[in-house]
């Protein structure tokens, strides 16, 4: 396996980790969300809590979609760099 194959696959690895953290940690937020509708003064402070629950849900979405993307291309490419250093050394 050529060296610049396993440093592809280490990074790959990496971003692929990060991205399953923000995973989880947008999961346990938007498992915290409420769909209610907030009538009364009383529950103020629940509907502020909401916000803020959405607000750090909708701060993680492009960096999600981001390295969802680059994980995924850099997949490919290592699939594509694999599969022409399989086919060179046949030849």
């Amino acid at each position: 396996m050529p060296p610049y194959l396993m440093w592809l696959l280490i990074g790959w690895g990496v971003l692929t980790g990060i991205l399953i953290i923000l995973l989880i940690y947008r999961g346990t937020l938007t498992m915290q969300e409420d769909d209610q509708l907030f009538l009364d003064e009383s529950a103020s402070q629940m509907a502020e809590q909401q916000r803020e629950l959405m607000a750090k849900v909708n701060k993680i979405n492009p960096l999600v979609k981001v390295l969802g993307a680059t994980s995924g291309l850099v997949f490919l490419v290592i699939a594509g760099l694999f599969i022409y250093t399989g086919l060179s050394q046949v030849q």
